[in-house]
């Protein structure tokens, strides 16, 4: 399966740009969706942001709006978004149906540029991008009060998300 010329184009340019340091290969499924609803480990294993310790976590995650810091903009995310959609081969294409979603999700200081924690998650089926982000915000609030530590709650979340809160006495 080729990319569409359009998208190739795209690419292209904002590689050029500086705007994409990433490229996948060109044919289509290189990871694998038998994960659903979680990522491939092979593509996406997760990856950590170095300035989020449980040391720092006061002065990082668990400030209000610390993630907006951090953060990557859209024009970084979208065209990734892409390339990973044809990565995992999804017959469906439309970026308004996957939400690129940190496998280690920023609440836990996950890397917010690395491609080995951003995947093209679906925003449809019965465990969703929406009900990820209801368990990373509970890891967080067990993460800052203490009930849990970082590597545990990054851990458990990486693991397998749908079963994170229950794996760690949460839920």
């Amino acid at each position: 399966m080729r990319r569409p010329l359009a998208t190739t184009l795209l690419l292209t340019l904002l590689t050029a740009a500086g705007i994409v340091a990433v490229d996948v290969p060109a044919q289509a499924a290189v990871c694998s969706q038998a994960y659903l609803p979680l990522p491939d480990p092979s593509c996406q294993p997760g990856a950590t942001n170095p300035d989020v310790t449980q040391s720092t976590i006061a002065s990082t995650i668990c400030v209000s709006g610390w993630t907006a810091t951090v953060r990557p903009p859209t024009s970084y995310t979208t065209p990734l978004k892409v390339q990973q959609i044809a990565a995992y081969g999804y017959a469906d294409t439309s970026t308004a149906d996957y939400e690129e979603d940190h496998l280690i999700p920023l609440e836990l200081g996950g890397a917010p540029r690395a491609a080995t924690n951003l995947w093209p998650e679906p925003r449809y089926g019965t465990k969703t991008a929406a009900s990820k982000d209801t368990i990373e915000n509970k890891l967080k609030t067990a993460v800052c009060n203490h009930t849990v530590t970082l590597a545990q709650a990054r851990h458990a979340i990486a693991t397998n998300w749908p079963t994170a809160l229950t794996s760690l006495g949460l839920g």
